[in-house]
């Protein structure tokens, strides 16, 4: 069981995550491009609309998905993204309160 310092610690590291994942601009305009659709989609089409070559979708993908940010689901080749909101609602929304 954790004790209630070692979860303030791995709140706080997840958090600094988060923040990091928000402050490039492409993962912003990823976030952004996503918050505009409510059904999952294609990586690719994610990468073709935010203007980023396939190698470097996966890099911001990646870390994303690692921050909470995102959520993803593989078909056969395909990868398929959709935001995390309930991570949005922890980390960001209440940012302030949280600190």
């Amino acid at each position: 069981m954790l004790n209630s310092k070692q979860k303030n610690q791995d709140d706080s590291n997840k958090q600094i995550q988060v923040f990091k994942a928000l402050a490039d601009p492409i993962r912003l305009e990823i976030i952004k491009y996503l918050k505009h659709h409510s059904h999952e989609i294609a990586c690719g089409e994610v990468g073709k609309a935010v203007n980023i070559s396939k190698t470097s979708g996966s890099y911001h993908f990646k870390l994303l998905e690692a921050a909470g940010l995102i959520d993803t689901r593989r078909e056969a080749r395909e990868k398929y993204v959709t935001l995390n909101k309930q991570t949005f609602d922890k980390y960001v929304t209440d940012f302030y309160q949280n600190i």
